[in-house]
């Protein structure tokens, strides 16, 4: 499929710089294949059944930029899957200036080695460090925001807490599951209330989501393969959620994604599932995500589950009504069957 469908003139002032205060109050926009109506986050439990599921992603996202230098030049870092207790993939900026075996400080007794230069940009890491990885990443690196939000404005201490969920639990990510950012911990228990169940999985998401697509065919992307795992436990509620007729609703397209690789299964491993139209949807039954850039991964998925003239419609309702786009903007509630 062409790529160019999945174009629409998006204004540079509705990418949200913050997310909304507080996190609840972003507003959402309820989208069926005959309706569109406007709602805050704040109304879910109203607009959900009793019974509904939602599947929540609990990964937490770890500071995944560094910078160092080889001489004059800036190594800028961003990890994006990891290979082992000392090992990432790693997106890296003047990766030209990079050979096997080079070294590079990165600051706070934190180094890195080159082990595997591979295509566009990547390198294979092996980093040392006296103190455990994950507490030298916490002391050398910062936050990776997306770069349609890094290039307009500092990245700074606030974004330690806004750029996480509040359920955030296992650590990995290096992009933050934004579809989750809206949710308060007096949210979560209205919809407790409201009979709305609740699972989790754990999808690690990589700096590979915030890649442009290069190609002009959608079959000719590659996506980045994300380590994710749906316990059996959570696979035999869900199953069974499925059995009685309730409905399974992903919070965010890396949930959705992962159900989608799991069939509904125990499932721990990589996926690499891009999700196009013409998919035929199997494990989940609507889909709760922020608003997408332009001809993104992300916009090629709601449009395979809504259908792309649907999305088109509902994003220039979007966009005219004053909604905020991207990791920090506003949500959508997805139900392609009304």
């Amino acid at each position: 499929m062409d790529v160019a469908a999945f174009d629409f003139h998006l204004p540079e002032d509705r990418i949200a710089l913050r997310p909304a205060e507080p996190r609840d109050s972003a507003r959402l926009l309820r989208v069926t294949p005959v309706t569109l109506s406007d709602h805050h986050v704040r109304d879910l439990p109203a607009l959900l059944r009793p019974g509904d599921v939602l599947v929540m992603n609990d990964t937490r996202v770890i500071p995944a930029q560094l910078s160092g230098r080889k001489g004059e030049a800036a190594i800028d870092v961003t990890l994006h899957l990891r290979l082992g207790p000392c090992e990432w993939r790693a997106f890296v900026r003047n990766a030209r200036r990079l050979k096997v075996g080079d070294r590079v400080n990165f600051g706070a007794s934190l180094e890195g080695e080159v082990v595997e230069k591979l295509a566009e940009g990547e390198v294979h890491w092996r980093f040392a460090s006296p103190d455990p990885l994950e507490v030298a990443l916490e002391k050398a690196g910062t936050m990776p925001l997306p770069p349609y939000i890094a290039r307009r404005r500092a990245i700074d201490a606030r974004d330690r807490a806004d750029y996480q969920t509040v359920y955030a639990k296992t650590d990995g990510a290096v992009a933050a599951p934004t579809a989750g950012l809206h949710f308060t911990p007096e949210l979560l228990a209205r919809l407790d209330a409201a009979g709305v169940a609740r699972e989790t999985v754990t999808l690690h998401v990589g700096a590979g989501t915030f890649l442009p697509v290069k190609a002009t065919r959608t079959e000719d992307h590659r996506m980045h393969a994300e380590w994710g795992t749906v316990s059996p436990e959570v696979a035999a509620r869900l199953r069974a959620a499925r059995a009685e007729g309730r409905r399974i609703l992903a919070v965010g397209t890396t949930s959705l994604r992962l159900l989608e690789a799991s069939g509904l299964e125990a499932f721990t491993g990589t996926t690499d599932l891009f999700i196009t139209p013409g998919y035929r949807f199997r494990a989940i039954d609507g889909l709760m995500t922020n608003f997408h850039l332009p001809k993104s991964t992300l916009f090629m998925l709601v449009s395979a589950l809504m259908g792309l003239e649907r999305m088109r419609a509902a994003y220039a309702h979007a966009i005219e009504a004053g909604y905020r786009f991207y990791s920090y903007g506003d949500s959508s509630l997805l139900l392609p069957h009304g």
